[in-house]
């Protein structure tokens, strides 16, 4: 495949960053850009909750967040992709502007606010890549938010299982976006523990031979009381995963002064140790037990590795694609087997949790 990124790339950051992320979309879904998918390195392969994943590099939620592409980035040599976050009913977000390059530190800041079409086009979209049987290898979970003017956030987490789970390959519960009031406060034990048990319960009453495992995605931005509370909540609810993390609300030194004030979530590079250092307080909490997706400022395979080494099963990215485009799918797997080889492991598994003692 021909890489037009360093010709598209910076053709499309002369539009606002949402006009490009439009752009994008419109020519993924018309098949302008994939092209053949390579065969993956065998060492990267890795077999969790019954699935078995070609190699461990997934797209994070938040770039299509209507699954209107999965396919199209499969093809772009992902192991998984994550769409979503999708609410039940459709919502407009926040207002514009609400998405902010920061390229001298590979990052962004959003506020988006759950923008999506809504529950049922999405699962319409779902059940239509169900039945083609020429869809992409590879799994396609689905990123669960809540309405912003929904009182009771169970209820719309539940309606989600409940459309999602015969459709999708892994479920996600976001209850650690910052740009939805009062989400985050989902995170406390006790909202936490009423909730869990709430989707999982819905997840059982779909009656499925083969249910999608359920994951729960967490802030970076925790106290250590919050982070022991969530642990003893996963553990003890007997969730499928955890996925760390979310962007933070802090603004880390290197900050731009300009976008200092903006709200939002900040996400790239300057995520990875704080997203990387939490992964691995979780992996040591929870005592290895749970899965873990890692997701936060990997923009290499080393950042890959880090994460795996800190106890992630499997990675993700999004911000870094804006900069370096499709290349780098295959860039970071290449990498990643090497380093795994380098150190010895025959199979991705076994380089799990290796940075712990």
């Amino acid at each position: 495949m021909i890489d037009l990124f360093p010709i598209v790339g910076p053709i499309l950051r002369r539009f606002d960053p949402e006009t490009a992320h439009a752009i994008t979309i419109r020519a993924l879904a018309t098949g302008l850009m994939p092209g053949p998918r390579a065969a993956d390195d065998p060492v990267l392969r890795i077999r969790l909750w019954n699935r078995d994943f070609a190699n461990p590099l997934g797209l994070a939620a938040g770039f299509d967040k209507n699954a209107e592409v999965p396919d199209a980035m499969l093809r772009l040599g992902f192991g998984f992709v994550e769409a979503g976050s999708v609410t039940p009913r459709p919502q407009p977000g926040n207002p514009r502007p609400r998405l902010f390059r920061l390229p001298e530190q590979g990052a962004v800041i959003n506020r988006m606010g759950f923008n999506n079409e809504g529950l049922e086009l999405f699962a319409a979209r779902l059940e239509r890549r169900r039945a083609d049987p020429r869809r992409a290898p590879g799994l396609v979970g689905a990123n669960l938010g809540k309405n912003k003017d929904t009182a009771e956030a169970a209820d719309d987490y539940a309606l989600g299982v409940r459309r999602l789970a015969p459709l999708a390959d892994y479920l996600v519960v976001n209850v650690s976006s910052p740009n939805t009031p009062g989400l985050r406060a989902l995170q406390g034990r006790e909202p936490l523990r009423v909730l869990l048990r709430r989707v999982l319960d819905e997840r059982a009453a779909c009656g499925l031979d083969s249910p999608p495992p359920l994951l729960l995605k967490i802030a970076p931005d925790l106290t250590e009381e919050d982070k022991a509370d969530i642990a003893a909540v996963a553990l003890e609810t007997a969730i499928d995963g955890l996925v760390i993390s979310n962007t933070t609300i802090t603004r880390p030194p290197g900050t731009p002064e300009r976008f200092r004030g903006e709200a939002g979530g900040l996400s790239g590079r300057p995520l990875l140790g704080p997203s990387t250092a939490l992964l691995a307080d979780m992996f040591r909490l929870t005592g290895g037990r749970l899965p873990i997706v890692g997701v936060g400022g990997i923009a290499d395979g080393a950042d890959a590795y880090a994460k795996i080494r800190a106890g992630a099963s499997l990675v993700q990215l999004y911000t870094a694609l804006i900069y370096g485009g499709p290349a780098l799918i295959t860039g970071i797997k290449s990498e990643l087997a090497a380093l795994l080889k380098r150190d010895g492991f025959a199979a991705l598994a076994d380089a799990v949790g290796a940075a712990h003692p």
